[in-house]
């Protein structure tokens, strides 16, 4: 995720549209497009091809990857500790002093997520630490998922976005989505991988992207936050796991409503809308959106996809960022995900937090006109801790209309510390932990009105 492509834009009018260059394009475009923009049924669930492959490997390893999560959480904290103490010459400049040579708080993230890793392996320290719903969660369900999943999305991703497929659809798309969003028409790419693969896919391109100059602060900080929705896979887990699954079609409809409206409303309202418009120090802007002059729009925005597929890096290189892309997530993701993950979830399982913070949402339910709304207010936020969270709690009530309701607003509240957050902690993308929050409650708030409005006019 650090590693930065430093190939300078060139404007659309000095490109070449010979075939090998129109090849270059299309070959690797298309590939990223089946692997990551495609879905499929496969059996009872819908996947997508990076999805299956990560679920193949994840099978094939089985019961052996919460070993290896523990294995690498402990390899993070040795070498970073060796790095800080050592001061070996290989990690003295660049991405790997970068990655390692962290400062006291990221040092004791580590420290902790490893040390929660082993309690949870071996079984031994505090029960709220080694439960099978806090600790349990996030070793032997989450980090499996986490590691199958990045390692094919780092090692894959360059297909999708340094072959000029981004620049194609962001120059078809960027009018739309800078008069609905006030973004750049290549976040369509980010919102797409994130609704048909995954929200972290989505914040892992978002990042990229940020740190490769095609995004500013602000127009990252709304992407990751706004269009890092869960997957239509995780979708229908949710679904079938609070038995609303025969009502998917209006499930996920509601969802992409809701969440289209609180991707227009949320940007506009601080913190978001106060994020500076700069870019990221190292690179600058590197995002240049030119006039098409005399050429119409489709031939405009495959002569700008031709030519970044023309500055695209080589085999080696490619090859070079995508295994270290894979190392920043397993060594450095991966210890801040568990930590504060476990943390998360030890506060909504073994303390009263999340009920107390949920008390005012009772009334608003009652006003909403929600069946069973003490039950079912701690759902309505406990969704910042873990996103599957709201579906456990939700899971013994009654009433179908309020399982739907909350349902949908898990889904559409994106922001979870177990997984988004972590991530987006970790990622130099400008979001401090208050202002998350803060997203997290405007998007709840914005949400749940049009949730319960779709639900009894429509569906109910």
């Amino acid at each position: 995720m650090s590693a930065i492509d430093t190939t300078p834009e060139s404007p659309a009018s000095n490109g070449s549209m010979s075939t090998r260059n129109l090849l270059k394009f299309l070959i690797p475009s298309l590939i990223g497009i089946s692997l990551f923009l495609i879905p499929f049924q496969v059996g009872d669930t819908i996947n997508i091809g990076m999805g299956l492959m990560a679920d193949g490997l994840k099978a094939l390893l089985g019961d052996a990857l919460p070993a290896i999560a523990v294995a690498v959480l402990c390899l993070s904290v040795l070498l970073t500790a060796w790095v800080k103490l050592a001061k070996p010459q290989w990690a003295s400049k660049g991405a790997l002093n970068e990655m390692f040579d962290v400062g006291p708080l990221w040092f004791a993230m580590r420290v902790l997520g490893a040390a929660f890793a082993l309690m949870t392996y071996f079984q031994f320290g505090p029960t709220v630490v080694t439960a099978d719903f806090t600790g349990g969660v996030m070793l032997n369900d989450l980090a499996p998922v986490l590691l199958t999943f990045f390692f094919f999305a780092a090692l894959l991703l360059p297909f999708l976005v340094d072959f000029g497929f981004m620049e194609f659809i962001g120059s078809l798309v960027r009018k739309p989505f800078r008069l609905i969003f006030g973004l750049p028409g290549r976040s369509a790419i980010d919102a797409t991988a994130s609704w048909m693969g995954s929200g972290t896919v989505g914040v892992l391109i978002t990042t990229q992207q940020y740190e490769r100059g095609y995004y500013n602060r602000r127009e990252a900080s709304v992407i990751a936050t706004n269009f890092s929705i869960v997957s239509i896979a995780f979708a229908l887990l949710v679904t079938s796991f609070i038995g609303i699954n025969h009502l998917f079609v209006p499930f996920y409809l509601t969802v992409v409503v809701a969440g289209l409206i609180a991707a227009v409303i949320v940007p506009r309202l601080p913190p978001l809308s106060r994020k500076p418009d700069t870019y990221y120090e190292p690179v600058g802007c590197r995002l240049v959106e030119e006039g098409t002059g005399e050429l119409g729009i489709f031939r405009f925005s495959l002569m700008q996809a031709v030519n970044r597929a023309d500055k695209a890096p080589g085999p080696r290189e490619l090859a070079r960022i995508a295994l270290f892309n894979v190392a920043d997530i397993f060594l450095a993701l991966l210890p801040l995900v568990m930590a504060i993950g476990t943390v998360a979830l030890m506060l909504a399982e073994f303390t009263p937090l999340f009920t107390w913070l949920s008390y005012p949402m009772v009334p608003v339910l009652e006003l909403l006109r929600i069946p069973e709304a003490e039950a079912a207010a701690p759902a309505t936020l406990v969704g910042f801790a873990d996103m599957f969270l709201p579906a456990v709690l939700a899971n013994g009530i009654e009433s179908e209309l309020t399982r739907f309701v909350i349902a949908c607003l898990s889904l559409t509240q994106l922001i979870y510390m177990s997984e988004i957050g972590a991530l987006l902690m970790k990622s130099k993308i400008p979001l401090k932990l208050w202002e998350l929050l803060v997203i997290f409650l405007l998007r709840t708030a914005i949400t749940l009105p049009v949730i319960a409005f779709m639900a009894h006019v429509f569906f109910f």
